[in-house]
């Protein structure tokens, strides 16, 4: 008795102070995807599928954040079928979360099944940029679009690309959209540093 009551508290603690349902999701996308074949193109579209549960819902619809959760399950999935994480551990990298935007089109209402669309567009010297799209129904309307950036830390992607392919891969073409979203990330970090001092430190 005593054991279970031990137990009983354990879980009482982590459910309140951690995201416990996060953490066995991305364990479990993990494992799923290691087992999956391997995508050998690095820029090849990968999907998921997915289903607008109760606890998604906000209004009868999809949340907003739930998302870019989804988003995040779908990039671990990316990251290990693609390489991109095994050429981050044998680099000594790591990959952070540096900008996200999303744009929504039509509601994913509860019991909604959906596909997951993600792929790497292109990168710079410093960071991927990748695209995910929520597409639903027989005639694959797409729901949303959200354009994520991820920052490469002690490592590029050039070196990520070179150590997965063994040459020199050149980058993609820049659709227009896209490039606007940059320029704004661009501008926008230029106008805080600028608000915060950071630029007169600098010189």
């Amino acid at each position: 008795m005593d054991t279970l009551l031990w137990a009983l508290a354990v879980l009482l603690v982590l459910f309140s102070c951690l995201d416990v349902w996060y953490y066995l999701r991305a364990a479990a996308t993990l494992i799923r995807a290691w087992f999956q074949p391997h995508v050998w193109d690095v820029t090849g579209e990968q999907t998921m599928g997915g289903r607008v549960l109760p606890h998604d819902m906000d209004l009868c619809h999809m949340n907003n954040a739930r998302y870019l959760r989804e988003c995040d399950f779908a990039r671990l999935s990316l990251y290990t079928r693609n390489g991109v994480f095994k050429a981050l551990r044998a680099l000594g990298g790591s990959i952070v979360v540096g900008a996200t935007t999303i744009r929504l089109r039509q509601a994913l209402c509860v019991g909604k099944a959906f596909q997951l669309r993600s792929r790497i567009i292109t990168w710079d010297d410093k960071a991927f940029f990748l695209e995910h799209r929520f597409v639903s129904g027989k005639d694959a309307r797409v729901s949303a679009v959200m354009y994520c950036k991820q920052n490469i830390i002690g490592c590029s992607p050039d070196k990520i690309l070179q150590f997965l392919c063994k040459r020199k891969v050149e980058c993609p073409e820049v659709p227009e959209d896209l490039q606007h979203w940059i320029n704004f990330i661009s501008a926008n970090s230029q106008a805080l540093k600028s608000e915060s001092g950071m630029d007169e430190k600098s010189k």
